[in-house]
């Protein structure tokens, strides 16, 4: 796998300096200073690829070209956007970057209600609280159409919890929802957030599938033509929220988008975070079948607890199994170079580390501190290689066995 860490700019905490030295030799980086909708201009994609460089990188996955909310609703400048976005894809190209991570999920990007949830060991993690989900829907969203979509249940349960607030505590979880966390491209006062929700009042989860695959009829050819390799990114979490469809979650989902848009430049960021938080979906057995166009990797792992909530658990633990998922991985590369494919490598970065030593007392973005992700990747790289040794050493003895018999 080619290891890499997310870099925000000139502005996050984390240096590239600080990436280098925890052993990565990529780098996953955007344009966050570009509106969205708006084209990236080559000179300026070609200034952050200089800093990168300079830094001792490469920048290998954007991450991301938001797609401005006109296109998931095919409403007002969706025609003029998706128009801007095929220009952005040539201009990466020229420039040589041709893997571009994107999503779909429509208003919120990847949403938490708690971003410093403590840990048994001192370390602080991001945590998915569905009784918080709904408390802040029903009572300060005050959203008309939420108390039919949560049981009796449900409804109590997010009444005390939201009774049990303090004024500071309901601010907390309104700016945690939808303030945007980083790599959000968008964050929304509450009257733009409840504005926006309303737009998705008449759009059923079939018609949001129907504008993604129409949204990559447009925009594969160029990608294409280019060699480009777009990767979409599972919906974090992998469900419904306010009300919203969300439509890359399952393996139905995916097996519906790659169906209908068959070309490998329609291909997959595989996150086993966000697609592991749901137990029907099988991580290996989603990675083997679509294995082929899987062009970025998301490598963190998520702890299920009761009613849907989560949280980031450490790389190697949780509920994924990340010892089979990277030995799945290692198999593609393989059969890949086997292939002389180019693009045999796949990117990987660890995402949303935990907050921990010397980082509990710095400024940094909620999931992607300096050592909680260092610690993923150093983790990660440990088992890929004791996986390789092991993969190659069986390989070493079923060859000599295939000598000794043919002699």
């Amino acid at each position: 796998m080619l290891e890499s860490f997310r870099w925000y700019g000139i502005k996050d905490p984390v240096s590239l300096s600080d990436i280098r030295q925890a052993g990565a030799s990529g780098v996953v980086s955007a344009l966050h200073e570009v509106a969205n909708g708006q084209v990236w201009e080559k000179s300026d994609i070609l200034r952050h690829q200089k800093t990168i460089r300079e830094g001792g990188l490469d920048w290998v996955v954007v991450e991301s070209v938001p797609i401005h909310e006109d296109i998931k609703q095919r409403k007002g400048l969706y025609k003029t956007y998706i128009e801007n976005y095929k220009k952005t894809l040539q201009n990466l190209a020229y420039c040589g970057i041709k893997k571009v991570c994107y999503n779909f999920m429509p208003v919120l990007d990847w949403t938490r209600t708690h971003l410093y949830y403590p840990l048994p060991d001192g370390s602080t993690a991001l945590y998915f609280n569905s009784t918080a989900i709904a408390a802040f829907d029903l009572f300060i969203v005050k959203r008309k159409a939420a108390e039919k979509e949560y049981t009796n249940g449900q409804f109590q349960k997010a009444k005390e919890y939201y009774e049990s607030l303090s004024t500071k505590e309901k601010l907390s979880l309104t700016e945690s929802i939808i303030a945007g966390l980083p790599g959000a491209e968008e964050g929304y006062s509450m009257d733009q957030f409840k504005v926006q929700l309303s737009h998705y009042q008449n759009i059923s989860k079939a018609q949001l599938q129907e504008h993604l695959i129409l949204f990559l009829e447009s925009i594969i050819p160029t990608a294409e033509d280019c060699g480009i390799q777009m990767c979409i990114h599972p919906d974090d979490p992998p469900f419904s929220l306010f009300g919203i469809p969300r439509v890359v979650s399952s393996a139905e989902d995916l097996e519906q988008l790659f169906s209908a848009i068959p070309s490998r430049s329609n291909g997959l960021t595989f996150c086993t975070g966000s697609l592991g938080v749901l137990p029907d979906n099988h991580l290996v057995h989603l990675f083997e079948t679509h294995a082929d166009r899987i062009h970025f990797l998301h490598l963190r792992s998520t702890k299920r607890k009761a009613n849907g909530d989560f949280f980031e658990a450490n790389h190697l633990e949780g509920d994924v199994d990340m010892f089979t998922i990277v030995k799945a991985i290692l198999t593609e590369e393989e059969k890949r170079k086997a292939m002389g494919r180019s693009d045999w490598q796949i990117p990987m970065r660890p995402d949303h580390g935990h907050q921990m030593l010397d980082d509990l007392n710095k400024r940094t973005n909620p999931g992607y501190s300096a050592i909680g992700r260092l610690r993923g990747l150093a983790e990660l790289r440990g088992l890929s290689l004791g996986l390789s040794k092991t993969l190659y050493k069986n390989r070493r003895y079923n060859e000599q066995d295939s000598v000794d018999g043919f002699l």
